[in-house]
């Protein structure tokens, strides 16, 4: 059976800050094919000085667009999707400009609350309640996005074990047959046998 192909796409600051990256990786690699990109390096952001301003000046000013531009270049057919924080943005741009997407599962994706058109397939967003620049109830509603909040958490939540497990969980439920579907759908093949029509001699 092939698994399901996954794009895990960083938050703004790639493998530079902590390695929390890596328990998400470690966990779902065992259930989905997965395809790791640090934004940074999608956006062509190089920069000495690694400070949470100059990032997010070069993401802002043009960053967005390159790393959009490089991801559809890369990714040509669909798959499921997980993002942190800028990484949601970046998936919600590309696939708005064709980047075929099965589902997208975003974190802290802050600035698609700018966004006016929503994407294909099927969505799911999660803040935490301390995210002071989470996206509105107003701004779901209009753009047809359910929002999960979860209490008690800021913006790079992500990192927080609780969450880790949480997200992991989600992503599993999409690739997981239940015991139940599969024993109704064994019992639907062994009555199609049984009901073959013998060949007289």
């Amino acid at each position: 059976m092939n698994s399901e192909r996954l794009v895990v796409l960083s938050d703004m600051w790639g493998p530079k800050k902590g390695m929390w990256i890596t328990s998400y990786l470690a966990y779902l690699q065992q259930y989905y094919e997965i395809e790791y990109y640090d934004i940074q390096q999608l956006a062509n952001v190089d920069l000495l000085k690694q400070t949470e301003k100059n990032i997010h000046t070069a993401f802002v000013e043009g960053g967005v667009d390159t790393a959009v531009s490089h991801l559809l270049k890369k990714e040509t057919k669909p798959a499921h999707y997980l993002a942190f924080s800028m990484g949601g943005s970046i998936a919600w741009k590309a696939n708005l400009k064709g980047l075929p997407m099965k589902s997208l599962y975003a974190v802290s994706a802050t600035r698609v609350r700018k966004e006016v058109e929503r994407v294909d397939g099927d969505v799911k967003m999660l803040f935490g309640s301390k995210d002071l620049y989470r996206p509105s109830t107003k701004w779901s509603e209009t753009i047809g996005v359910e929002l999960e909040v979860v209490e008690n958490f800021g913006h790079e939540m992500y990192s927080d074990s609780q969450v880790i497990q949480k997200v992991c969980l989600d992503l599993l439920k999409k690739v997981m047959v239940k015991p139940e579907q599969e024993k109704k759908t064994a019992k639907i093949k062994v009555l199609a046998k049984k009901n073959i029509p013998q060949k007289t001699p």
